[in-house]
């Protein structure tokens, strides 16, 4: 049984199909599953720190609006704690705060976004801060591998500036692509963060 694997071909693989959303997100796909989606609000009522919104676009090289995406999103609380076991304080964090979702576009404009609070500052290696940030994944249609790249704050620009992970794009006019904008719509603060996956513009992705 063994020696009949080595005759096994390598099964062809394909980019995430039209069923991604149904597996995954399936409330979009108009399936009522679960009780509630993971991804609209992933701070939880009780977090404490500013509360914002994030939004963007996903771009494809021609410039226009990918439709068809899916995001997921992670990080700390507004003190640098991850709800992970693996971050030693996550006990501090208060309840409800996942600091996790999983978000889609709108199929019909494109535009992505949800609620949560801003994250603070986080630790790094050998002792580095690493400056507020949200890590994001995406994986779409036309995407083999999922991508990964970091949505940054323009109001954290001093913190930016000493990011171990953010200095180490070495093509500096790309380090603005990581850099979500502030801005404020009907008394609200929300963060604009377009994705570029190619051409001019591009998003810098992280090899991780």
């Amino acid at each position: 049984m063994v020696q009949s694997l080595n005759y096994l071909k390598e099964t062809s693989s394909q980019t995430a199909g039209p069923y991604v959303h149904i597996g995954l997100a399936p409330g979009a796909a108009g399936f009522d599953i679960y009780r509630e989606e993971l991804g609209w609000d992933i701070a939880g009522p009780n977090a404490a720190g500013e509360r914002i919104r994030v939004e963007g676009l996903v771009i494809d090289g021609m410039g226009a609006p990918v439709k068809d995406v899916m995001l997921e999103a992670w990080q700390a609380n507004a003190a640098g704690i991850y709800a992970h076991p693996e971050d030693p304080r996550n006990a501090e964090v208060e309840d409800g705060f996942r600091g996790w979702g999983r978000i889609i576009t709108d199929f019909e404009t494109g535009v992505w976004g949800f609620d949560t609070i801003k994250p603070g500052a986080t630790p790094g290696r050998n002792g580095s801060v690493q400056a507020p940030h949200i890590n994001l994944w995406i994986v779409a249609r036309g995407i083999n591998i999922g991508l990964n790249t970091r949505l940054y704050f323009e109001d954290e620009a001093d913190a930016n500036a000493n990011d171990p992970v953010i200095n180490l794009v070495e093509q500096v006019d790309r380090r603005d692509t990581l850099v979500a904008k502030r801005t404020e719509v009907d008394g609200k603060v929300v963060y604009r963060f377009d994705i570029t996956l190619q051409g001019e513009g591009e998003t810098v992705f992280l090899d991780i």
